[in-house]
Order: C-alpha cells, then structure tokens, then sequence
C-alpha cells in the first residue's frame, strides 16, 4: 500500500507535544498541528496518523464569538473539557453513531479548540496496525488501489476516529500531554513549512470564516481533490 514504515513501530513514535504547544488561541495551533502524528496506542497495537487537515473553533471570549463552535454558549456538561485545561481531547458524537476529535487550546478557563479532519495512515505495509485500521473502516482492500484506499481510511473527521478506534465513551477528556495517555499527538521531525487556508465546511454559521488549514497536494485531505486556498507560510504567519 505505500505506507512509510516508522522506525521503532510498536512503540509510540515521535516526541509527545508537551501542554504549552496547545496553550494558543486555535488559529495558531491548528496550521502547527500539521505534520505531527495523532498516535492511539490499545491492545497490543499502535494506530498512528499524519495529520494533514485541521480546522480551529474559536471561544466565547473572542470577539466576535464564532457560533459554529461548541462552546459558543459557555460552558456545559457536554463541552465543559473545552475550557481547559489545553491538551485535551474532545470527543463528540455525529449522525448518532460516528465521532469526530478535537483538541483543547488556550489557558483554562478560555475555550477554543481544533478538530482533526484528516489524516495520512501511517505503518508498515503488511503490518496488524493497517491492517486492523481497515478493519476499524470496514473496507475491503482488495476493492481499491493503495492510493484510493490510503485516501478512504482517514480522510474526514468521522473516519479518522472510526480507522483509530477513537470514541466519546473511552476518549473524551484524555490527556494528549500526559505521558501515560493512550492517545498522544507528537512529533517525529516531519518539517511543514507552507500550509493552505480556506474557509470551514460542513457548519452553517460563520462559513466564510478562513480557519481551515491543510497540507498542500497531500491526497488524504478531505473533499474536493483539488483544493484552491491561500499558501501561507507557516514560519512567517503564525510566529
């Protein structure tokens, strides 16, 4: 399938992301999201994917306030992780029986987050970690060429979490910083130094708002295949 191999595979690759990367408003963190891998460690095995679309959702405090996001009306039961503190994963529930994955910005007490749109599977070519993770989709790989297929496993917020096994019940609330956390973001050397912009898709307020960010060319980027945003330069830009 064409996967890169990563060395050390079985254990969690990379360096985990300590808690002040997320400590920034989610505009910021979201373009320096891409690139770094979202690594799920559970039974035996490690799932383990480049992020290459990630969207930020702004808090109550921001002016204006962004109404597509969750925490738009202040804290609740349901989004109360989204205040803090940063580092955390929100996991929330769509059409009933998929989920979707955000990470928790800012310092506790302001909420903000960023979702995880997409991303580039990563493992070895014949190995049980793939091999589980097309599972996980219910996929038939003989059905598709290995680009198609690398494409399909994660390529939208609810497929990324149904390839990683990531769900509300387990996931919510975990701490990405903590070192003994099953579900980690972390950083293994991979450079971005140019990301695109475009505005959000699938919400019905603030929709031409440019807080949409993705990994030029990539293939596993969700929707149109070819995308037409603005190329920013992430050293210049977001430091």
């Amino acid at each position: 399938m064409g996967y890169r191999a990563l060395e050390g595979w079985g254990a969690l690759p990379g360096i985990q992301l300590p808690r002040v990367f997320f400590e920034a408003p989610p505009e910021l963190v979201a373009p320096r999201l891409l690139g770094k891998l979202l690594a799920h460690r559970t039974g035996g095995l490690v799932f383990a994917g480049r992020i290459v679309e990630a969207e930020a959702y702004l808090g109550p405090h921001n002016d204006p306030p962004d109404p597509a996001a969750h925490a738009h009306r202040g804290p609740t039961p349901r989004n109360r992780v989204l205040f803090g503190p940063a580092g955390h994963a929100y996991v929330y529930a769509i059409y009933g029986r998929y989920f979707c994955m955000n990470v928790t910005c800012e310092i506790e007490g302001r909420a903000g987050c960023v979702l995880l749109r997409a991303l580039e599977p990563l493992g070895r070519t014949d190995g049980a970690e793939v091999a589980q993770m097309i599972r996980n989709r219910g996929l038939d790989p003989g059905g598709f060429s290995a680009g198609k297929l690398a494409r399909q496993l994660a390529s939208g917020p609810g497929r990324l979490c149904q390839a990683l096994g990531i769900t509300r019940l387990r996931h919510n609330g975990l701490d990405l910083a903590d070192p003994a956390s099953p579900l980690q973001i972390r950083d293994d050397g991979y450079t971005v130094t140019e990301v695109l912009t475009t505005a959000r898709i699938g919400i019905r307020e603030a929709v031409d708002w440019p807080l949409r960010f993705f990994l030029p060319g990539n293939r596993c980027v969700s929707g149109a295949k070819n995308l037409i945003g603005k190329r920013v330069p992430l050293s210049v830009e977001f430091d």
